[in-house]
């Protein structure tokens, strides 16, 4: 596979980027990576490692979309930045997947905008694997979408269903509705109308789930519409470092719990492992006719590896090639809900 790789994009760009392309590169020797961003730069970055790798390859792209810039005014005005370059490598066939650590919105919107979304999908989600103690919970969507109908909630829990299936390996992964409540008739419409075309479809439906849910195992997948799930995102993810880092604090105190802290040294270590976004590197934008993998904007080396790792697994297991298949086949009336 060929992976353009933005660069630019991330709080850390261009150096974190880089050197997780070329850990990648090594690891995944069969595969070429293309870095996408200001060529000096990158090229300078690259003098740092002695080896000299054939695949790897830089592309020029002059601009950068920062973090606080309007999607789709950086998307329409800066022609030349390396995430919407980034993106163009893959209409063009001259990439297979994207990866980006930059600004989400900008790449949602040049992903739907170049690549388009697959056949009869109305809308892309952001699906992000939560970490807890009984394996991932699949959010989505993440961000991607803030103005939902029940048809697009139904597609995203059947996108996710194809992606835990044939990615993770869950044959029948059990999907729920995020809501206010486990009852039938808690929610506002939108929930309402979506409880009941899932209830009616051949998906894994187990019902609604509260927020405490997504943590304690009951569902592999959560479908939500995209601002609920980007807050319940950063919502866990800040708690778990808050939580950690009040661990850390508190056995500073005394002897005592520093002696207590020292002996479950192991089990914080699994701990943080647990909790580590850098360890799944990246989520997939689900329904692009194409490979998007979002990393988180804080991404180290180590997290871009793994989002490379992502793009690859994601075409290894024709996961678009599953979804438009299962769309085709199913042929309900979500399909062609507008």
């Amino acid at each position: 596979m060929r992976i353009a790789v933005d660069a630019m994009g991330g709080d850390e760009a261009p150096f974190e980027i880089v050197k997780g392309a070329v850990d990648a590169a090594r690891v995944y020797s069969g595969h070429e990576i293309i870095l996408v961003g200001d060529q000096e730069r990158i090229r300078n970055e690259l003098a740092a490692y002695s080896a000299t790798f054939g695949n790897i390859s830089v592309v020029h792209a002059s601009q950068v979309v920062d973090m606080n810039e309007s999607a789709t005014v950086a998307v329409r005005k800066k022609v030349d930045s390396s995430i919407t370059k980034s993106v163009k490598l893959v209409s063009e066939k001259a990439a297979d997947a994207v990866v980006s650590a930059g600004n989400t919105g900008a790449t949602v919107a040049a992903a739907s905008l170049f690549l388009r979304t697959l056949k009869n999908v109305k809308r892309p989600g952001i699906a992000v694997s939560i970490p807890t103690f009984h394996g991932a919970c699949m959010v989505i969507d993440a961000g991607a979408n803030i103005q939902c109908k029940p048809a697009h909630l139904m597609q995203y829990g059947m996108m996710a269903s194809v992606f835990c299936k044939y990615v993770l390996n869950i044959e029948k992964p059990r999907v729920g509705l995020l809501n206010i409540g486990e009852e039938d008739a808690k929610g506002n419409e939108l929930v309402k109308e979506t409880f009941a075309l899932l209830s009616s479809s051949q998906l894994n439906f187990v019902g609604n789930a509260e927020g405490r849910d997504v943590f304690d195992g009951k569902f592999d997948i959560v479908v939500c519409e995209g601002f609920v799930g980007n807050v319940l995102l950063k919502f866990a993810e800040g708690l778990s470092i808050s939580l950690l880092t009040a661990f850390a604090l508190e056995a500073k105190n005394n002897t005592l719990t520093k002696l207590g802290a020292w002996f479950c040294k192991s089990v914080l270590k699994q701990l943080r492992s647990k909790m580590d976004y850098t360890e799944y590197g990246g989520v997939p934008l689900l329904g692009i006719d194409g490979i998007c993998i979002i990393a988180h904007g804080r991404s180290d080396s180590k997290a871009i590896q793994n989002a490379i790792r992502e793009a690859i697994q994601f075409g290894k297991y024709e996961v678009n090639k599953h979804i438009s298949s299962e769309l085709e086949r199913t042929n309900s009336s979500f399909v062609t809900a507008t």
